[in-house]
């Protein structure tokens, strides 16, 4: 590979690895859930919040997102995206109260911009031949950050109940979600270092009419003939698309009736994605699986399925988009989903919920931990004289279970051991909920989670793009805040049957919008697409 190349590869690596950072974080809390609300006393709407609180950060960071790239650079603009990543890692760890934490995820939340800037970044410095591959590297490594997270999850669980002694000097054992959000720091040391050695993008050096440091940028990138050609090109673009180019003028447009197919289109996609229901499975993941009754140990261990599946089938997806399609990956894939959420919620649908000696022992052995000798034994048998009210009556659904055991101990009780009870009394058939959740999670990365990016960079017009997508971009942002956030009051009031078939009906309908507009927009150019979107209207 030649020079200017390899310097594009290394560059475009460095700025992807803001997507690692981002599934990191994104999905480093599914792993701590169980011990912030214990510590917290959280109700589901708190949860809710702590969870969702990146998702309502980017909502905030995203309007400003460009104006901060165009007037201070594109690399500054990153190196402070890896400094909040930092800054959100070191306070969520030591976060001493609830809404603390609150406040250090939602300033994480804030560096999730770091994905559309960085697409920006590499787009900018990639060769033509080259920019589509290393693009698509931003969405790869958010998945292998998601795996990641799971992965450092199951060794800190894993290490935090060994009851090694190195464990208990230092405090594995008591602060094991500290240690769970605090893994994320070292990795944001490393990017931040690492962006250092980028140099700063040559279309912005172009935008400051510093024509001179983006030639000499251009000299690491492509070969010397072809640089001056760059920047009167580039030169050119920029002046195009600042000629009465307001964002008001820009959102009429979008939202004019020319463009009708195509806001259909976009608005429902960005909505579907997100309606899935892909954050909550992901985020609150050993949550789920630890509903199946297979401890919290294999609970771990099962998410890792998730992030490794999440990786296979995204790569697949990337590689397959200009072969199969894109409205055949949407809708088949949509399809898929559908009916790896129809597999989850009939599971559950079947599950039953018993009250048994090894549920009661279960919940003792767990007072008796967390509390002094002496309040755990009378404590434990207090609460093992009102399980026993309950002992082998049968439940037929999680929210009736849930209600008898809160009727039986308190709602304070209850919500203590739940997931303990929980875990000991269901009888459920966890292989088929395992298969639905890693066939729905193929089926959102192989279609409908890359590909509606790939849709977006391809169905507006060059004139308002850069308001469109990021305009979009804060539809699938909200959506999936709303996701994320509503999840635990789901969880407690519809139950897991329900809460999987709302997901799968939201899903439908996108299909049936989305199958009646969609064209298909592989091999056309922008002009092309722009002319069968507008003919149909």
């Amino acid at each position: 590979m030649k020079s200017y190349k390899t310097n594009a590869l290394i560059y475009s690596t460095i700025v992807a690895m803001g997507g690692f950072l981002f599934g990191l974080d994104a999905a480093l809390i599914s792993g701590t859930i169980d011990y912030i609300t214990a510590e917290f006393s959280l109700t589901p709407e708190q949860l809710g919040t702590a969870v969702s609180a990146p998702a309502l950060g980017v909502l905030v960071a995203l309007p400003f997102a460009g104006y901060i790239c165009n007037q201070f650079g594109r690399k500054k603009a990153i190196l402070l995206i890896a400094v909040l990543y930092l800054i959100s890692a070191i306070c969520s760890a030591l976060a001493p109260s609830y809404w603390t934490l609150v406040a250090a995820r939602f300033l994480g939340g804030l560096a999730f911009s770091s994905i559309s800037l960085a697409s920006m970044y590499i787009g900018e410095i990639a060769p033509p031949k080259l920019r589509g591959k290393l693009v698509s590297m931003t969405q790869i490594n958010i998945v292998i950050g998601l795996s990641g997270a799971y992965f450092v999850n199951y060794l800190i669980n894993h290490w935090a109940t060994s009851g090694a002694p190195w464990v208990v000097n230092m405090g594995l054992d008591t602060s094991t979600w500290r240690w769970m959000l605090g893994s994320e720091i070292p990795f944001a040391v490393i990017w931040f270092g690492l962006l250092l050695t980028i140099p700063e993008s040559p279309s912005w050096f172009v935008f400051q009419h510093r024509d001179e440091d983006a030639k000499n940028t251009l000299r690491k990138l492509m070969p010397e003939d072809e640089i001056e050609a760059h920047v009167d090109e580039v030169r050119e673009s920029i002046h195009k698309s600042t000629e009465d180019h307001s964002i008001v003028a820009q959102l009429r447009v979008i939202f004019g009736k020319p463009m009708r197919l195509t806001f259909v289109i976009a608005m429902t996609i960005a909505i579907a994605q997100q309606s899935t229901g892909i954050n909550a499975v992901l985020f609150y993941a050993q949550t789920i699986f630890k509903q199946l009754g297979i401890g919290s140990d294999a609970a771990f261990v099962q998410a890792i399925w998730v992030g490794l599946t999440s990786i296979v089938f995204t790569v697949m997806g990337l590689l397959l988009v200009d072969r199969l399609g894109r409205r055949p990956l949407i809708i088949w894939g949509m399809v898929w989903i559908i009916a790896s959420l129809g597999i989850c919620s009939y599971a559950f649908k079947n599950a039953r919920y018993v009250v048994s000696e090894q549920t009661i022992a279960a919940m003792e052995a767990a007072e008796i931990k967390d509390a002094s000798l002496e309040e755990s034994e009378r404590t434990a048998l207090n609460n093992v004289d009102r399980l026993n009210s309950l002992a082998g009556v049968e439940h037929t659904s999680d929210i009736e279970f849930k209600q008898a055991i809160r009727g039986a101990l308190g709602i304070e009780d209850a919500n203590k051991h739940m997931g303990t009870i929980l875990d000991a009394s269901i009888q459920i058939n966890a292989k088929l909920v395992l298969i639905g959740i890693l066939s729905f999670i193929a089926a959102f990365h192989f279609s409908v989670g890359p590909v509606m990016w790939v849709l977006f960079s391809e169905i507006f017009p060059v004139s308002v793009r850069g308001i469109a997508i990021p305009f979009f971009t804060i539809v699938t942002s909200l959506t999936s805040w709303l996701v994320q956030f509503f999840f635990p009051r789901q969880l407690e009031s519809m139950g897991m049957t329900a809460v999987f078939l709302f997901y799968a009906g939201t899903v439908f309908v996108g299909l049936v919008i989305l199958f009646f507009t969609l064209k298909e927009t592989k091999n056309m150019s922008i002009e092309e697409i722009q002319t069968a979107l507008q003919a149909k209207t």
